[in-house]
């Protein structure tokens, strides 16, 4: 692999299992030393294990993402180790209750919108924050989804959350491009993660799920890791406020779910 982050420092929220592990391993390999952020501290600590495995320096740090000070001291951290943040990976995210509008919780709808929504906010605000104070530039992309761009029946506050989040995206390329520092977002399919295995462990539910994207299976993780990799580094340096979908033909047009 070509060393498309030497030397530079990543932070992946999420980074305990799925796409958030799989990108920051990959940013390993691409020369970056990586922040791992999530709520499951031997689970992180495992991700780092496999980034230090791959060569390069890694930190677990305790966060949530909801929550202000967890974020501005994730970044703080980042800083104190490093000594500078190029790139971020705003990946923490939950799917929530599927349940019908009239059948959600506040409860679940709140939560929902504070871990995808205000999550990414408040990580843009802190990470941003670092890069325009280094003032050499950096860039980010925030996890979206295919169902911030569509709706789907059962998942209003994920939906929603997802949608804010391109909106967010946009806003915060415009914000900034003038500064160096691009934001992107990335849109996946169904990917094969332990979230998705929450939401599709009936069968019935898999198989819908598959039926859905034309090339015929489930994404896995490293596909998303690795354009979110092309998308961090230089080699996407003309690329800001763009959704890109990974989505085995999701978005692609009308097609026939079995």
């Amino acid at each position: 692999m070509t060393a498309e982050l030497e030397g530079k420092v990543a932070l992946v929220t999420g980074g305990t299992s799925g796409i958030g592990r799989e990108t920051g391993v990959l940013f390993a390999k691409a020369g970056a030393k990586v922040v791992v952020a999530g709520r499951r501290e031997q689970q992180g600590q495992e991700t780092v294990d496999l980034i230090r495995a791959a060569g390069r320096d890694s930190l677990f740090v305790k966060t949530d993402v909801s929550k202000a000070s967890d974020v501005e001291a994730l970044v703080q951290k980042t800083v104190e180790r490093f000594g500078r943040l190029d790139v971020a990976f705003n990946n923490a995210g939950v799917e929530g209750a599927y349940a019908p509008i009239v059948r959600q919780s506040e409860e679940d709808f709140d939560r929902t919108l504070n871990i995808n929504l205000k999550g990414v906010w408040l990580c843009l605000k802190y990470e941003i924050g670092q890069m325009i104070k280094q003032g050499t530039g950096g860039a980010i992309v925030n996890m979206a989804s295919v169902l911030g761009l569509v709706g789907s029946a059962g998942v209003s506050a994920y939906s929603a959350s997802k949608h804010a989040v391109v909106g967010l995206t946009k806003t915060a390329a415009l914000e900034n491009a003038e500064k160096g520092i691009r934001v992107n977002a990335v849109c996946p399919g169904y990917i094969e993660t332990p979230m998705s295995e929450r939401t599709l462990r009936v069968p019935a539910a898999h198989k819908f799920a598959v039926s859905c994207h034309p090339i015929g299976r489930l994404g896995n993780p490293i596909e998303v890791a690795e354009a979110v990799l092309w998308m961090c580094s230089d080699r996407a340096s003309f690329m800001t406020g763009q959704l890109l979908g990974i989505d085995g033909g999701f978005m692609a047009g009308p097609h026939a779910p079995s």
